[in-house]
């Protein structure tokens, strides 16, 4: 294999050979392959495309490239679910705990936020003591006994994707469908999950801003994934508005925490539930989608999702006395309420320029190696439909900074639109995208 003819064949349009492609990518990953080269495919793939057969060799080559958990001949079918992120989307918290409640096991390997997008490791990591970082024996050892575990990627996993993420991330060949498709589920597909279940957000704070485009994605995650042997299912939810009543890390554990505990805000928990649901029945448990429905529903109200959450935060090294005491999450310094300007009724609430405000309050990064604060955030976050009047609290700004905060006042009240007449209600689930259709 040469590698500038591979480039040379994509660059003209070509249809790449499975060996070369195999080829290209463990070269790559030893350094044989320089990243020039890397990026000069990079750059052919984002303007060229790739068949769904060549996406299906890249991303088994890139899963191939280190370490793949095996959970063959485990009697729990295992599943996990991926979000293409979003603002206040703390589902995974609790899908994985309740589907695990429901005798998936769930091996779950997620990622940490950059920009405005939050990331589940960074939440998690709010809990006092609780590590990301297991070794695969842990990680296994973790699912095995208790039926879920949440941790971050290794350097042993999926070493190409690192790599080229990092070098996409620098060349301008992100937003290529090929590309983040192999990204995503080289990952996925490596941490050894039989089924797995994608929430492509879609909406003005989402990678994928229009359902045209977010469709896209979906079928091709679909069908790489069948391609792989893998069962598969997704879903197109709505990410114009935040998720839940807060946005930020600790914030969101503890109100995932309520929402275990059989509460929390309507749209978080009919999300958590209908992920869990399309888990359940592409997994073959809990029979139908209805039915697994009621069954999941039952499990978030009697404790048992919270049980397996309690279990996992333990097993994980952290202080699982959060759930029963709050305060014992990190607290932020000051809490500053957003007055509202005017009587009427809330039309939007824009989960862009929250997260930005997030962002701003220390709760994000906007490199790899920042620093983030885990009590900044916002609170009490009013939702469309809800009547407010003037001088009401819109949401309250959480920062160890009450200067920083009190210059975000006028941006965090933009993000929330007051009219006088209510807006048509949220449809949190766009569309479920299958194959064929």
């Amino acid at each position: 294999m040469i590698p500038q003819w591979v480039i040379e064949k994509k660059r003209d349009g070509g249809i790449l050979q499975p060996d070369d492609i195999r080829a290209f990518i463990a070269g790559y990953t030893t350094g044989a392959i320089p990243d020039y080269q890397m990026a000069a495919l990079a750059m052919a793939v984002f303007f060229r495309g790739m068949t769904p057969e060549e996406t299906a060799v890249l991303t088994d080559a890139m899963m191939r490239s280190g370490d793949c958990v095996s959970f063959a001949g485990w009697p729990r079918p295992t599943a996990d679910k991926h979000s293409t992120g979003g603002i206040g989307d703390k589902l995974s918290l609790m899908l994985g705990p309740l589907a695990a409640s429901a005798g998936l096991a769930v091996p779950m390997i997620a990622g940490r936020g950059l920009g405005i997008t939050g990331g589940t490791l960074d939440k998690l990591e709010s809990i006092p003591g609780y590590t990301s970082q297991l070794s695969i024996p842990e990680f296994q050892r973790v699912v095995d006994e208790v039926g879920c575990s949440i941790i971050g990627q290794t350097a042993r996993l999926a070493p190409a994707d690192k790599k080229l993420y990092a070098l996409r991330d620098v060349t301008g060949t992100v937003p290529s469908i090929p590309l983040i498709t192999a990204s995503i589920m080289s990952k996925k597909l490596a941490e050894g999950a039989d089924t797995l279940v994608f929430d492509v957000k879609c909406g003005r704070a989402a990678f994928m801003q229009t359902p045209d485009a977010a469709r896209e994605l979906a079928l091709s995650l679909l069908r790489v994934g069948r391609a792989l042997g893998r069962r598969m299912g997704a879903l197109i939810t709505d990410m114009a508005q935040p998720l839940g009543r807060t946005a930020g890390n600790a914030v969101e554990v503890a109100e995932a925490i309520e929402t275990l505990k059989g509460g929390g805000p309507a749209d978080t928990r009919a999300l958590t539930i209908e992920l869990a649901a399309l888990m359940c029945e592409r997994a073959g448990v809990l029979g139908d989608r209805a039915a697994a429905r009621r069954a999941l529903a039952e499990r978030l109200d009697d404790g048992r999702a919270l049980e397996v959450f309690r279990r996992m935060v333990e097993a994980q090294g952290g202080d699982a006395r959060v759930i029963d005491e709050p305060l014992r999450l990190p607290q932020p310094v000051a809490a500053l309420e957003v007055p509202a300007p005017r009587d009427g009724i809330v039309t939007e609430v824009d989960a862009r320029r929250i997260g930005r405000v997030v962002l701003q309050l220390g709760g994000g990064r906007t490199a790899t190696d920042d620093v983030i604060d885990p009590a900044a955030g916002v609170d009490r976050l009013v939702q469309a439909g809800e009547a407010v009047t003037r001088g009401q609290p819109l949401m309250r700004l959480l920062t160890r900074d009450d200067v920083r905060a009190g210059t975000l006042l006028q941006e965090a009240a933009a993000a929330v639109q007051i009219g006088e007449t209510a807006p048509a209600e949220r449809k949190l689930v766009i569309e479920e995208v299958r194959e064929g259709e």
